[in-house]
């Protein structure tokens, strides 16, 4: 420990003793309140993972908006636009979730839930007892739960098969283009990784392979692309809420 000599009295007098004090700690600068959370972020990741991006769940429907003289496609512009200035290489993807007229909760839980955020799926699956399936015939495509039934029982698919199925079902009644299959199912490959068309076809075959005899429901449009039709015996479940079709 170290120690350093004070005088206490000034140097034109003279000096009658010498008192040893210990050096005071230095002081360091209170932590701001972005930097506590960094930090705290830092301290909770997994090993051998890294931020990539961020969700900023917003919970608000049309007529609050609109009470506050906006839409939300107003205000996901305005955060577009911040977001550019403070970070110009960042990219941003936004969505707007659905739900039921008339469902109750917060409106930021079910964003959250819709959007398939992991802490909030996880809470409900504690709160909500696993459901039988009545179903004994047809398609059930549970989107909350990400499988799919076929007359009953659960079909082997791929996580990419479903995927591919799901962005379909989402968009019921539109044909979907290869080309935005492509974009949308596989950002952030790059060009060499990306799958070209034809390799749509082939996952297109293998999801109707599994499909068996409700394979029509993922129909072809010639020199187009692919659409869902939904028949009598073919159910969408979305649990609380979900994704809209890109609507922004």
């Amino acid at each position: 420990m170290s120690t350093t000599a004070l005088l206490d009295r000034p140097t034109t007098a003279p000096v009658r003793h010498l008192r040893a004090v210990n050096t005071p700690a230095a002081v360091e600068a209170p932590a701001t309140p972005a930097a506590e959370a960094t930090q705290a972020a830092s301290r909770a990741l997994p090993a051998g993972t890294a931020p990539r991006g961020f969700a900023l769940y917003v919970g608000l429907d049309e007529a609050k908006a609109a009470a506050s003289g906006v839409n939300l496609g107003v205000l996901v512009d305005a955060l577009r636009r911040t977001i550019a200035e403070l970070a110009p290489s960042a990219e941003t993807y936004a969505t707007v979730a659905l739900a039921p007229v008339g469902a109750g909760g917060r409106d930021v839980d079910v964003v959250r839930l819709a959007l398939h955020e992991p802490s909030a799926v996880a809470r409900t699956k504690q709160e909500e007892p696993e459901e039988e399936d009545p179903s004994t015939g047809g398609v059930v495509v549970d989107i909350s739960r990400k499988r799919v039934l076929i007359d009953g029982e659960s079909a082997a698919f791929t996580f990419k098969e479903f995927e591919l199925l799901q962005y379909l079902v989402l968009r019921e009644g539109r044909t979907i283009e290869r080309t935005e299959l492509v974009t949308s199912l596989w950002q952030g490959t790059t060009d060499d990784d990306a799958p070209g068309e034809r390799t749509i076809d082939v996952h297109v075959r293998r999801l109707r392979a599994k499909l068996g005899r409700y394979e029509d429901i993922v129909r072809t449009v010639r020199g187009v692309g692919y659409r869902f039709d939904r028949h009598a015996d073919v159910v969408i479940r979305y649990g609380h809420g979900t994704p809209s079709p890109d609507r922004f």
